[in-house]
């Protein structure tokens, strides 16, 4: 009886026993998740909008694309944003304003995305920028110049921005360089006509009354312009020493074949919007050269950063990295930083963060105001050799200006 009370009560004993070794050999035959593999069931933070890939605006808008996407992979491969993978959501807008503003509210309402991707050019801001507010989520981007920023959002930045309002302050300082006999004395202005050419006028008009420069043509054109031609004669005819092409890229093409087909050579041409991406150059060749323009971000600048990007474009793309490259980079770099500062994806705490602290960027440091934009600034481009160089401020130059613009080559 001893016996089988014994086997009795050592019976469950073994039991326990045996089950536990079975399952934890279950269990060590299981192999273990490597990090990315854990890193992968993670939810990525989706951060969704719109860019014009096709239309008028596409041969700048696909380097924005580019620069969101380096972002995203550069990112990820160091473990995401809050520890989290990032992925983009970017839907093509058509250049169509009404577009942007319909895909930017498809990505809140259907994609539900954590964060925004800030809009291009500044017409498609304009409309996407009260969708922001209304939704209360944080938007960065090149802003819809000045006009937008005067509406008192709370979550809308332009880090950096391209404010039409200072488009031409740069080349305006270079211009203060110059002995006052040097300076143009009259100015042709032709802009398109929409809420971009008219905030870049404004800088041109300032400019124009600070250093006594007469303007004696100012007109407006639509888009797209089937021929300069008209324009440019006139501005010839009026003995203009300066001229500013205020427009696009394809615009701008079209009014520098149309100044070499008329021997127009005034001693400077201002080219608002297009002359700064590598396609001026490729489709003018020399023809493209001497233009001035301006920029808030360039290739040359000595910030952090701007040297890993320049090498990263020279092994994809064989250049060195384009400013509109470099601008979507910047873009998305605030929000991370707004991101990272908060610790969350709290749209409160990101856009508080961004307004209360200094944000290091490849475009330099930014303080915003409560408009959501930095001190105003400027830099002056001129085209040289096919090189887009930095030519104002003087702390800044890469090359020595080509002024009066010299005549042009016959072939």
């Amino acid at each position: 009886m001893k016996k089988e009370k014994m086997e009795k009560m050592v019976a469950p004993f073994l039991a326990i026993l045996v089950f536990a070794t079975v399952f934890s050999g279950c269990i060590s035959e299981k192999p273990q998740e490597t990090p990315k593999e854990m890193e992968e069931k993670k939810e990525p933070i989706l951060i969704g909008g719109s860019l014009p890939l096709t239309g008028k605006f596409a041969d700048t808008a696909v380097w924005i694309k580019r620069g969101y996407e380096y972002w995203a992979e550069e990112i990820n491969a160091k473990g995401g944003l809050l520890g989290r993978p990032v992925k983009l959501i970017i839907y093509d807008d058509e250049s169509d304003k009404t577009k942007a503003a319909n895909y930017l509210e498809k990505a809140i309402t259907v994609d539900k995305v954590d964060l925004l991707l800030g809009g291009y050019p500044g017409t498609a801001c304009t409309a996407q920028m009260p969708i922001a507010e209304k939704y209360k989520m944080v938007y960065n981007s090149m802003g819809g110049h000045m006009y937008s920023f005067e509406q008192g959002y709370k979550y809308c930045f332009g880090g950096p921005p391209l404010m039409g309002q200072w488009w031409a302050d740069g080349f305006w300082g270079f211009i203060g360089t110059l002995p006052a006999d040097q300076r143009p004395k009259k100015a042709a202005i032709l802009t398109m006509n929409n809420v971009i050419g008219e905030a870049c006028r404004e800088s041109i008009v300032n400019g124009c009354k600070k250093y006594g420069i007469e303007i004696v043509v100012d007109d407006r054109y639509d888009l797209p312009l089937a021929d300069a031609t008209p324009l440019v004669s006139k501005a010839k005819e009026s003995g203009a020493d300066v001229l500013f092409a205020n427009g696009f890229f394809a615009d701008g093409v079209l009014t520098m074949r149309a100044c070499k087909s008329l021997d127009y050579n005034p001693k400077a041409i201002f080219q608002s919007i297009g002359c700064i991406i590598p396609e001026w150059i490729s489709e003018l060749g020399e023809d493209g050269n001497y233009v001035f323009s301006g920029t808030a971000m360039h290739n040359k600048l000595p910030f952090e950063g701007i040297d890993k990007l320049n090498k990263v474009a020279q092994e994809r793309w064989g250049i060195d990295a384009p400013q509109y490259f470099l601008f979507g980079y910047c873009w998305m770099q605030v929000l991370q930083k707004g991101v990272e500062g908060a610790g969350s994806l709290d749209q409160d705490a990101i856009a508080n963060y961004l307004r209360t602290h200094t944000i290091s960027t490849i475009g330099g440091d930014f303080k915003f105001d409560e408009r959501g934009l930095p001190e105003p600034y400027m830099y002056c481009t001129q085209v040289i050799n096919g090189e887009v160089e930095l030519i104002y401020p003087l702390n800044v130059r890469t090359a020595e200006p080509v002024y009066p613009k010299p005549e042009w080559k016959k072939k």
